[in-house]
């Protein structure tokens, strides 16, 4: 289909990942791009959420943009929720390389760039495709633990953790997110596995070489950029400076402020908000 306003071709697709198919929209400009995204969504955020951000990339800066949704979790899930088995770690193992792999094939001549937003790029340095990246972009993504949260997130998060949710999902088979006011409903194996991991003091890091792949920093000459914001409650920027700690000496740290941009508030969620556009050109840069 042709959006002749925004000079963006888009396609919805398939994607092969492990034993099952991820739903993914491809956005594409006219002429052939010289750089290939793949947008890897936050825990509970569809692929929709992005659009906008897709859209810009391709109209404004030439490039393709892929987004897709993780197995069992939005256009993805094929069954019931309570019957879905996937993990945060399926998601970042199988998922997100699945999903690098289709744009390579796409565009092999092109620059394959990968842009993670929270899970999307919390477990970069474990995933086996890390040396196949040519830049890869972290947006409030860390290895945050339930005490980094200042006061009264803190609180809400406890409760998430110890309170109503881990009791609904118990009682139903899934986390009943929307229910709960968290925006998205979710697979109990991803909920349980999250949960460990939140409540952790070092976060995944103690599965590492266990029930995790090793390891690895990022090549030397491969660029990696972490962007936090200074209001993120949900993964401060103390959290975020472990994750590029993980991916080596060479990562890029950045810390943005919602005011020296003219917004009035970011959080963990708005940086890819399309009222908050005027952060996009510095993602990137």
């Amino acid at each position: 289909m042709l959006d002749t306003e925004q000079a963006v071709l888009t396609e919805d697709i398939l994607i092969p990942s492990g034993t099952t198919q991820l739903s993914a929209r491809l956005y594409c400009p006219i002429d052939t791009p010289r750089t290939a995204v793949v947008i890897h969504g936050a825990t509970g955020v569809p692929r929709d959420f992005y659009q906008h951000f897709a859209r810009w990339l391709v109209a404004e800066q030439g490039m393709a943009c892929l987004t897709y949704d993780y197995s069992d979790f939005g256009h993805s899930l094929s069954g019931p929720l309570k019957a879905a088995r996937a993990t945060m770690a399926d998601w970042a193992l199988t998922d997100m390389p699945a999903a690098r792999a289709e744009m390579r094939n796409r565009f092999p001549d092109a620059q394959q760039w990968s842009i993670g937003h929270s899970i999307g790029g919390m477990l970069g340095p474990i995933q086996s495709d890390l040396d196949q990246i040519d830049r890869m972009i972290c947006v409030c993504s860390g290895l945050v633990t339930v005490s980094d949260h200042p006061w009264p997130y803190r609180g809400l998060a406890l409760l998430f953790w110890y309170g109503h949710a881990p009791l609904a999902v118990k009682a139903l088979g899934y986390l009943p997110g929307k229910a709960l006011g968290f925006g998205a409903d979710l697979p109990a194996s991803v909920y349980w596995q999250w949960r460990g991991w939140s409540t952790a003091p070092r976060n995944y890091l103690p599965e590492i070489g266990v029930t995790l792949p090793d390891a690895r920093e990022a090549p030397p000459d491969t660029p990696v950029d972490l962007f936090t914001f200074d209001d993120d409650d949900v993964v401060p920027p103390k959290a975020v400076w472990r994750l590029a700690g993980l991916f080596g000496p060479n990562a890029r740290r950045h810390i943005l402020s919602p005011a020296e941009l003219g917004l009035p508030k970011v959080g963990h969620i708005g940086a890819f908000a399309r009222r908050n556009a005027a952060i996009w050109p510095r993602l990137i840069a």
